[in-house]
């Protein structure tokens, strides 16, 4: 039996996506599909390691904000952030005002400046499964919070210097740019 919801509009969706419009529109529109380039990337992966310990509501509420204070999460121009940006960031209540995460994003911003353009893409993604290999959820009990797959990224970022990158938030990174489709099985938004 699915644990697939039918919204407002009859179309069958994970449960977790009907209790706010904003969580409708991530959820049929961009969670799951395939993220590439190196500035998005960084973008999802900051936010994902800003969500941990919070809703992801909270995030995606903020995010416009999150886009602004972080220069458009522009790889180059986070890494370029001085003390005062760190300042304005921590003041800025526009977003998750978490020192440790801040510091993160800027670090892992300038770890990211040193490698050669497309290197975070391909990293990422060459810890993408096999589709072939993964049964498509019919319940929420059926999708798991870390993998193998994620482990192992984590382990991968970690080695190059990246910080806030656990196994979970590397797993909810996959979820959210399309490594992995956890769109239950009758899911409307699940790819063919």
């Amino acid at each position: 039996m699915s644990d697939s919801v039918a919204g407002a509009d009859g179309r069958l969706r994970c449960p977790w996506a009907l209790s706010t419009p904003d969580y409708v529109a991530y959820h049929d529109e961009e969670w799951g599909r395939p993220v590439h380039g190196d500035d998005a990337l960084f973008e999802r992966l900051s936010l994902e390691a800003f969500q941990s310990g919070l809703s992801w509501i909270t995030i995606l509420r903020r995010r416009p904000g999150f886009r602004t204070a972080f220069d458009g999460f522009v790889i180059a121009e986070v890494a370029a952030f001085t003390d005062q940006d760190r300042e304005r960031l921590l003041a800025d209540t526009g977003i998750i005002r978490n020192r440790a995460k801040i510091d993160a994003t800027v670090a892992n911003a300038r770890v990211l400046a040193d490698w050669a353009p497309g290197e975070l893409d391909e990293l990422i993604w060459s810890h993408a499964p096999d589709p072939a290999t993964r049964p498509a959820p019919k319940g929420i009990s059926d999708v798991p919070a870390v993998t193998p797959e994620s482990t192992a990224l984590s382990k991968a970022l970690k080695k190059r210097g990246l910080r806030f990158v656990g196994p979970t938030t590397a797993y909810a990174l996959m979820q959210a740019c399309g490594l992995v489709d956890d769109h239950l099985a009758d899911c409307a938004a699940r790819r063919a």
